[in-house]
């Protein structure tokens, strides 16, 4: 994992930058690329540990959980819930949907504030 430093002017998670970031790694991993149950294991693996690297480098004293589920896509649907219990003023979490005509991936993005 690469070193960074905090930023300590800011206080909460900001969901939408993690939103973002999250959103690019899915793109990048994903787009353009049709359901593969043999890809699921590499495509998954490579989304998370994107996802995390890129919020690690906001240099930000946070304690990150990244989840990801790829599935085909069917008429059945897929539904997913999480619930947390912790301080709603300095965590937080950010949920991200994705699909394409083959697939659906959620990835969750859970950040606990590290307090020093």
């Amino acid at each position: 994992m690469e070193e960074y430093h905090r930023h300590c002017d800011e206080v909460g998670f900001n969901a939408d930058e993690a939103h973002n970031i999250v959103k690019e790694c899915i793109d990048g991993v994903l787009g353009g690329e049709d359901y593969n149950h043999n890809n699921i294991n590499q495509w998954t693996a490579s989304i998370v540990e994107q996802s995390l690297a890129h919020l690690v480098k906001l240099g930000k004293a946070y304690k990150y959980i990244v989840t990801c589920a790829v599935v085909q896509r069917s008429a059945y649907g897929f539904h997913t819930a999480s619930s947390c219990f912790w301080d709603t003023t300095s965590d937080g979490t950010c949920t991200v949907r994705w699909e394409n005509r083959t697939m659906n991936c959620i990835v969750n993005v859970f950040a606990i504030a590290i307090v020093l």
